[in-house]
């Protein structure tokens, strides 16, 4: 497969998207969603305390690299057992209920 070639999958029935469309929209919406969250702050703290830069970098694009990772493979494992309606439903069903428990917290504060 070449950079060029469609990335295909079959539950998207006919849809195809080139390797450039799935790669740039994955790295902004990863990118726009880690900055200034928790883990970009607790390495800052890290490499300000630390005195090695490169280090902290190595260290943090390693556990970045590991949780992607895990979260890719498990979304491909999901993918294939449950249709998408499925993923869908699902995924709103979770985020509901994590808002749901913020409110909470943010209520009872």
């Amino acid at each position: 497969m070449t950079a060029s070639d469609p990335v295909e999958n079959p539950k998207n029935q006919g849809k195809s998207w080139s390797f450039w469309t799935v790669f740039s929209s994955t790295f902004l919406t990863i990118f726009l969603a880690e900055m200034g969250d928790k883990t970009q702050l607790a390495t800052l703290l890290i490499s300000a305390e630390s005195q090695s830069p490169w280090v902290v970098f190595a260290g943090a694009a390693m556990a970045l690299i590991a949780t992607s990772l895990l979260g890719v493979l498990i979304g491909y494992w999901l993918a294939r057992r449950l249709s998408p309606k499925t993923l869908d439903i699902a995924v709103a069903l979770l985020l509901l209920i994590i808002t749901a428990l913020l409110m909470g917290d943010v209520l009872n504060s």
